[in-house]
């Protein structure tokens, strides 16, 4: 039998077929683990499908099932979930309920498993599986301890598995860590035994289905219509973007959201480590690096990425994310005519990322003087954005900066815009305001002599906005 035998007749005992052929008792399922989920279906509705699923695994044979047609997993596997909602609820659900929660159980059963929930729940940015015991999602900024949960280690690497195989790559003791993608763009990280020590860890961080906007990030607080009306006047000039900030901090999506200034008329290549952007203009070509193979051989780095992009006739290069030596190459293509090319960077401050900048630079292997490598920085950057995340979760646009110049061997730098925080509220939520420094950038003389004019009065330190 590849499911095994499931039994409601009173005074029986229910046996069941492990994969190591011997009979094995059945576990008789809680009754009482779904009743409390039933009275709030629909706000609890993830729970329920997570708890049903976990009862599932303990009346199936998993590794039969792998070798099941789609079509025969829906018909057995199906009417074994009608029978467990008919035994283990006491309050009944109507016929809509029942075919839908059928249909999603099959699909966890069929995809991520446990997770698989989680994965279509809109509101988790990122699922975090710390061995097969512990589930955490982050959901607005902060972490939350799930009730999810996997059979053992041996289940969790059969989904790890599932999600490495699906592009070509396999984990095991020989490559312990490996990073994938699900088909949505979810970015996927897994480390296994020896170098996780207490089993399989799984990371994925969710891709964003819905295009994230400027408006949105306004109405959410992240900055003002100031300060975006001022980007768009940046982007527009083609002035050259280095979007700075901590893990989670956002700044991939006010990469995607910004992008949406640029013209439709550019052409505009991109170019990731694993593509997250989405960019909304006709004209894209999208790039991503390729990790070595079992051999340690065929890596495509981004650094490579970068030098052939520029033989492509771009007008813009927009690189995900800066890393290591391609920053070299990257401030080679600014300072060489691709104006408003854009990039983000790991750093706690403006000051901080351009320090972290020349340490990349300094990966290339070429022995540039400090002087002359600061003057490229400085030539081919125009504005440093910083992004937080801060206590409460919420992701803030807290400084945007101009490079002015070179002033003896310091890269000199003028603020904008910051945000003030002024303390927290009774829940714990930051307060603060964004304010204008009263400081006119540089910049301005340009995006006049190209057509773009901005109102004096967005640049006054007396206008506050909270």
């Amino acid at each position: 039998m590849v499911l095994r035998s499931f039994s409601k007749g009173r005074g029986s005992a229910a046996t069941a077929r492990g994969d190591t052929g011997e009979e094995q008792p059945l576990k008789a399922p809680n009754r009482t683990s779904l009743q409390p989920l039933v009275s709030d279906f629909s706000s609890r509705y993830t729970d329920l499908k997570v708890r049903l699923h976990q009862q599932l695994l303990d009346v199936i044979n998993l590794s039969a099932l792998e070798k099941m047609g789609a079509d025969d997993i829906r018909r057995e596997v199906g009417s074994t979930i009608v029978d467990l909602l008919k035994t283990d609820l006491q309050t009944p659900l109507n016929l809509e309920q029942q075919n839908r929660i059928v249909s999603e159980v099959l699909d966890e059963l069929t995809g991520l498993g446990p997770i698989e929930p989680l994965v279509k729940d809109k509101t988790t940015s990122d699922i975090l599986v710390n061995t097969h015991g512990t589930v955490y999602v982050e959901r607005n900024g902060k972490l939350e301890l799930t009730e999810v949960r996997f059979k053992d280690d041996r289940h969790l690497m059969r989904i790890i598995d599932k999600i490495v195989s699906s592009v070509g790559r396999r984990v095991d003791e020989s490559t312990p860590m490996m990073d994938a993608r699900l088909k949505d763009g979810s970015r996927v990280n897994v480390i296994v035994p020896p170098l996780a020590v207490d089993g399989p860890i799984l990371s994925i961080r969710k891709f964003a289905t819905i295009r994230p906007s400027v408006e949105a990030l306004i109405e959410i607080g992240s900055m003002t219509p100031e300060i975006a009306e001022l980007l768009e006047a940046i982007i527009q000039a083609g002035l050259n973007i280095l979007i700075s900030g901590g893990t989670g901090s956002g700044k991939t999506t006010l990469l995607n959201a910004i992008s949406r200034f640029i013209p439709d008329t550019e052409r505009i290549i991109t170019i990731e480590d694993a593509a997250e952007l989405q960019l909304q203009q006709p004209h894209v070509v999208r790039l991503e690096t390729r990790p070595p193979n079992l051999e340690g051989k065929g890596e495509i780095a981004q650094r490579d990425l970068v030098r052939n992009s520029l033989r492509m006739r771009p007008d813009r290069i927009v690189v995900g994310e800066c890393r290591g030596s391609e920053a070299f190459d990257m401030l080679q293509a600014m300072n060489t005519g691709h104006d408003g090319s854009m990039t983000t960077i790991h750093a706690n401050s403006c000051r901080d990322a351009l320090s972290r900048l020349e340490q990349m630079v300094a990966m290339a292997g070429f022995d540039i003087p400090l002087r002359s490598m600061r003057a490229q920085i400085a030539s081919a950057l125009d504005v440093v954005i910083q992004l937080e995340r801060m206590s409460d979760g919420r992701r803030y646009l807290v400084r945007l900066e101009e490079i002015t110049g070179m002033e003896g061997d310091i890269i000199t730098m003028q603020p904008i815009f910051e945000f003030k925080r002024t303390g927290l509220d009774e829940k714990g939520n930051v307060l603060g305001h964004f304010r204008a420094t009263g400081l006119r950038p540089k910049f301005m003389e340009l995006l006049e002599s190209r057509g773009i004019h901005l109102p004096v009065e967005i640049f006054s330190p007396d206008r506050v906005v909270n």
